[in-house]
């Protein structure tokens, strides 16, 4: 199975929509996902999400699936350090990365500046939940910290692919595997990261940025009896972009972004 996360064009917060650069961004994404054989779309319902996949589905005739509990997690809290009242991240890296709350993958909830906004402990199981019922409509159901396909033929490969191998096809041609395209925020895609990789959302949130119309791509690994596990594959990729002559957005970073 893939997984495809992509971030919204360059937005217009106050209005909820798109700059005119992020509509020029909406248009190279388009152009990219039009060439993919997707199986199913889905969507945030915000503003910004909703016009970014717009552009992909008109050209595509496709329709997608909102879902509500992938709009932005932005509960705000009140930032102890810098007086902010925002998102729940964006905090200064001795605030965050020294409380051993924040570094944990279930407890970050937990943190006393979390605890500020009582909708984060709520909303965070919440997402992840809905997350696994719509995994699990495509065969893949949660167990612990991984994945199980009940109704999946057994596989039992001991090593990775390599074209030097024949033991060891590089794709099965007979299977067909699910394409799913999620337009979403930079946000909630680290959320749902989190869960899938068992990642601390605050290392993600803070270690990664996701420039506006990035793609994030998830691979599902079944190398053994009927386990699964998702493996990133691609991060943050906007080459539909530079391809373009269209400059990376700065739009949720605190840095001049590299545009080669």
């Amino acid at each position: 199975m893939k997984i495809i996360f992509v971030r919204h064009g360059e937005p217009d917060y106050v209005n909820d929509t798109l700059t005119e650069k992020g509509w020029r961004e909406a248009e190279l994404l388009a152009e990219r996902i039009s060439k993919w054989d997707v199986t199913d779309f889905y969507c945030s319902p915000l503003g910004r999400a909703r016009d970014t996949a717009s552009c992909t589905l008109k050209k595509m005739n496709r329709t997608a699936v909102t879902l509500d509990w992938m709009r932005e997690f932005s509960y705000p809290i009140d930032d102890p350090v810098t007086g902010r009242h925002g998102v729940p991240w964006d905090f200064v890296p001795s605030f965050w990365s020294g409380d051993p709350l924040m570094r944990d993958q279930e407890r970050w909830v937990e943190s006393d500046v979390m605890k500020g906004n009582p909708k984060i402990a709520l909303e965070y199981p919440r997402v992840c939940k809905e997350l696994d019922a719509l995994l699990s409509a495509y065969g893949y159901v949660r167990e612990k910290r991984f994945y199980r396909m009940p109704e999946a033929k057994e596989r039992f490969i001991d090593g990775t692919n390599s074209p030097g191998n024949p033991d060891q096809p590089l794709e099965d041609e007979k299977h067909s595997e699910p394409v799913v395209v999620i337009f979403c925020h930079l946000g909630i895609t680290c959320v749902a990261l989190s869960h899938l990789l068992n990642i601390p959302f605050q290392a993600l949130v803070h270690g990664f940025f996701l420039p506006t119309t990035s793609i994030t791509v998830l691979s599902s690994e079944e190398r053994w009896s009927n386990e699964a596990y998702f493996r990133v594959q691609a991060m943050g990729d906007t080459h539909h972009l530079l391809a373009g002559q269209e400059p990376l957005s700065p739009a949720g970073s605190f840095c001049k972004v590299f545009q080669g």
